[in-house]
């Protein structure tokens, strides 16, 4: 096959679909990697993969913009002669197939990772836009040759209840895979040291930002010693940005250390004892979460859909409320006073992240999903 990985990112390639693609290219397929320009395309680049900067602006809602992508894909679809293309979030999945179809019907596959800010946000704007997409994701995602990966079990009802596809093009994988590998757990935690607690994600409200910040408010008006490390960068034009210098203002107060953008997650994650993801909405399933599983930590994040794919309250992590900072700060004390507590807890989850999150199983599950629609040559 000849086939597209589409995001809207270069780094969400890199570091998410890199092994899918080797693992194609392995296997004696074509690959094209396409994504709006970045620094991180020529480091795919160097590594042998050909890469293709698109003309997208992520953030753009320009309609005649935004047909003019549709546009360029379809003709690269054509002029390459792909089989395939598989696009990763709803704005990549969405133009992807979109493109496919109206290049001669070709083999589309969408992974959506959650739903985004188009059906989560109350705001306005998202309401206006969301009756448009759910049009447009009915034409482009359904059809024989067209094929749904979502992560969870919540995003797929919701899909199924809303009509959004036909139930039977509707694949469940969990995750985009984490190669456990990587992660190592770090040194236990010893009586008497600080618990190092660790939230990595962009700095969205939509995290849980505000409420990790009370939390760390409230346990250090305590007396507690508790160090609250946050890693991300910002995220320009996204609704629902945390401004740098409300970030910065956290970490003058001395409630939290803010990171910013951390490339060696292993090794920050060996250096913790804890992750939290207090996210308001839920995920596709929390690559960070199934990361710091990988490294034997205790996880605390809220009972969302995909999170909750990866925490089992009470087995292998603890599940709060949405939105309750003193729920968080409350299991955050139970970590920090129980170290036998933390250190089952992270056992638990490391051996869950390596029996159904390691990388070589979700890949094998998406190139079953290529193969039912584009068979293999006998």
């Amino acid at each position: 096959m000849k086939i597209i990985l589409f995001a809207n990112t270069e780094w969400y390639l890199f570091n998410f679909r890199r092994a899918l693609a080797e693992v194609l290219c392995d296997a004696g397929h074509e690959v094209l990697l396409v994504s709006p320009d970045g620094p991180y395309g020529e480091k795919l680049r160097q590594l042998g993969f050909r890469w293709i900067p698109a003309p997208m602006a992520r953030r753009s809602l320009n309609p005649f913009r935004e047909l003019a992508v549709v546009r360029w894909l379809q003709k690269l679809i054509r002029e390459e002669n792909v089989d395939l293309i598989h696009g990763f979030t709803i704005k990549s999945a969405v133009y992807g197939s979109l493109a496919a179809r109206f290049a001669g019907d070709r083999a589309r596959v969408s992974a959506v990772a959650g739903l985004g800010y188009v059906f989560t946000s109350r705001d306005l704007r998202a309401r206006v836009l969301r009756p448009v997409v759910r049009m447009m994701m009915r034409f482009a995602m359904d059809g024989k040759k067209a094929r749904l990966i979502l992560q969870n079990p919540d995003d797929a009802a919701l899909f199924r209840n809303q009509r959004l596809i036909d139930d039977s093009r509707i694949r469940l994988i969990r995750g985009s895979g984490v190669d456990c590998s990587r992660f190592v757990s770090g040194v236990a935690r010893a009586e008497g040291e600080s618990l190092r607690v660790l939230l990595a994600a962009r700095l969205l409200w939509d995290k849980g930002l505000a409420e990790y910040v009370a939390a760390a408010r409230t346990l250090k008006s305590e007396g507690r010693s508790v160090q609250f490390l946050l890693a991300g960068d910002s995220d320009p034009g996204n609704p629902n940005a945390v401004p740098e210098e409300t970030v910065q203002g956290w970490a003058k107060e001395g409630l939290i250390d803010w990171l910013g953008h951390v490339d060696d997650m292993p090794a920050l994650l060996s250096s913790v004892h804890a992750m939290a993801l207090p996210t308001a909405y839920g995920e596709g399933l929390p690559r960070s979460l199934i990361e710091a599983a990988a490294c034997g930590l205790a996880l605390v994040t809220t009972d969302a859909p995909g999170c909750r794919e990866v925490v089992t309250h009470e087995e292998d992590g603890l599940l709060i409320p949405l939105r309750d900072a003193k729920a968080l700060a409350a299991a955050i004390a139970r970590l920090d006073d129980d170290l036998e507590l933390a250190r089952r807890l992270g056992v638990a989850a490391k051996e869950k992240a390596l029996r159904e999150f390691e990388e070589r199983i979700v890949i094998k599950k998406t190139i079953a999903v290529y193969d039912e629609l584009v068979p293999a040559a006998p």
